[in-house]
């Protein structure tokens, strides 16, 4: 089945205005309640602001898209029937959306079984939208509209790289990390989603992580690819479903952080 930006933009920007309007009131207040999904060895945190936004842009889709299916980060998996399927994640970076740091996102993706078609990565509080796919590449944000158009960084040793944590995965994924980090220009952590919206700005050259969901990681594939980077797993694979991901400005970046991924796994 075939799709059009013209029926897909409007949902997506529907969904981030209600997710917004669902999540600033709770940004940065003192009040704010946590809790871990995880046991006490790690922490994961869930807000009233993740729980709330889901379930604001999914009342949207019942409106707007009734038949297509969703997965969702904190409610799980509606069924559809027309072969679309919105892969949603509140705030992806809800680590920092607690610690106060504006690096925290709203991810929308319209997805096909082959991946991602349309992606969207809002940041709420300083008011930035990126959208991509379907021949579009652009960002709003305080200072406007513009296009998104990735670096043509060609050596490693000129690029700057990102991942969420410095630990990025298991012990062997750390250090396929730091080998790519090594040979690098600047190495940078956090950002969560925010890190990808800067590939596809033009901003920095990498962003390479492991143990991701597919709700982490289709709104910036779309939103990276429309801007002419490059994103798969480490093997040079699709990386819609998760796992690990590499995302890369260009080809030749692409090319020289993989060959060092999959030398040291």
């Amino acid at each position: 089945m075939t799709f059009v930006l013209s029926e897909l933009e409007p949902v997506a920007h529907a969904m981030a205005d209600a997710a917004r309007s669902a999540i600033l009131p709770y940004f940065r207040a003192h009040d704010l309640a946590t809790e871990n999904k995880l046991d006490d060895q790690d922490f994961d945190p869930v807000t009233a602001a993740d729980r709330e936004a889901e379930q604001a842009m999914r009342g949207v889709l019942r409106h707007m898209r009734p038949h297509d299916a969703i997965v969702g980060e904190e409610f799980g998996s509606t069924a559809g029937t027309s072969g679309l399927t919105w892969v949603l994640d509140p705030i992806d970076g809800t680590r920092g959306f607690v610690s106060g740091t504006p690096t925290w996102g709203v991810l929308i993706a319209a997805s096909t079984e082959a991946g991602p078609v349309f992606g969207l990565i809002d940041q709420p509080y300083i008011g930035e939208r990126f959208v991509g796919g379907m021949e579009v590449a652009r960002m709003t944000g305080p200072l406007g509209e513009k296009p998104l158009k990735t670096r043509t960084t060609q050596k490693l040793s000129d690029a700057t790289v990102f991942t969420t944590f410095p630990e990025v995965g298991t012990k062997e994924e750390g250090i396929a990390f730091h080998r790519v980090a090594s040979q690098a220009k600047l190495t940078r952590y956090g950002c969560d989603c925010y890190a990808y919206a800067l590939v596809a700005a033009g901003q920095v050259d990498l962003v390479i992580e492991a143990g991701l969901n597919a709700y982490d990681i289709q709104a910036p594939i779309a939103v990276v690819q429309a801007a002419g980077g490059i994103v798969t797993d480490w093997s040079g694979g699709p990386a819609h479903n998760g796992g690990r991901a590499i995302a890369a400005a260009n080809t030749d970046i692409h090319t020289a952080a993989l060959q060092i991924l999959k030398a040291a796994m």
